[in-house]
């Protein structure tokens, strides 16, 4: 561990950022340049005290997670990551299918989306981010481990995953999952985690293998709705629209509705009616 290169790399990085850049006031008296160490532990979610002392050449070596959370607060690209982990005495992480750093353009653009419904998911459909009106709609999605993390995968195993939807719905939310499934065998091929998955789904869940022996591709919902059921608010009507990092594996899903409409009402009543609770 370079303690001297990596306190001067961490400071560099955050005097870098700017408020704007992950969503936070600047303030008529900040003086700061970039960021305040306080400001980055919290998108770290780690401790000032921990951060600082990073900083300040006196801290102990990070974790391989810590490092993780460092990254994405710091919206590191991925040579940066890299670099991140070597100072600190780390082998470099895989770039693997499922892995969980987003890209700092994308963070960028869901930064600046805090009153929205966000998702940014990974290309096996794990939620990797979620905005607060998100969390209020759809619970905690963040929140799996494990095979558990894909939503294609819980959706064909757990059934209290399909509670967010009308049941009317469920077909073709099915659909959509085995094809975008299948998408990913194709494109990470046989030895990927993605074709593991499907190979486990097939001998787990009948409506799973039926799906799969259909062949489809590229199914998407119809006009891009999505009907949402909530607990207190009952069924939205929204919009669902997609947008693609650069190379295809991470994508930031934003939920909207028709403004003056009953649904575009209900969304701005999310705030007040709190996180989801899970399997709501």
């Amino acid at each position: 561990m370079d303690r001297a290169q990596l306190a001067d790399f961490l400071r560099t990085r955050r005097e870098a950022l700017q408020p704007e850049d992950v969503g936070l006031p600047r303030g008529p008296r900040r003086r700061t340049r970039g960021l305040r160490r306080e400001e980055v532990a919290a998108l770290c979610g780690m401790s000032t005290d921990y951060y600082g002392r990073l900083e300040q050449r006196r801290g102990p070596q990070p974790s391989e997670p810590m490092l993780g959370a460092i990254a994405q607060g710091l919206r590191l690209s991925l040579d940066e990551r890299d670099h991140l982990f070597r100072l600190a005495g780390h082998n470099t992480p895989g770039r693997r299918l499922r892995g969980g750093h987003i890209p700092p353009g994308m963070m960028r653009i869901f930064d600046r989306l805090q009153d929205t419904p966000v998702h940014i998911v990974g290309a096996l459909s794990e939620t990797l981010a979620q905005t607060r009106p998100a969390v209020a709609l759809f619970g905690d999605e963040t929140r799996f481990t494990g095979p558990e993390r894909s939503m294609v995968h819980r959706w064909f195993t757990d059934p209290r995953t399909r509670r967010v939807y009308p049941e009317e719905d469920h077909p073709m939310h099915g659909r959509v999952f085995a094809a975008s499934l299948r998408t990913a065998v194709s494109r990470y091929g046989a030895d990927s985690e993605a074709h593991r998955m499907a190979e486990d789904l097939q001998g787990r869940s009948e409506e799973f293998a039926r799906l799969w022996s259909a062949h489809e591709i590229g199914v998407n919902r119809p006009d891009d709705r999505k009907r949402v059921l909530h607990p207190d608010l009952g069924t939205l009507d929204l919009q669902c629209q997609v947008l693609f990092g650069p190379d295809q594996t991470h994508a930031l899903l934003v939920y909207t509705a028709t403004p003056g409409s009953e649904s575009h009402e209900k969304l701005q009543l999310l705030s007040a009616v709190g996180d989801r609770p899970p399997y709501a």
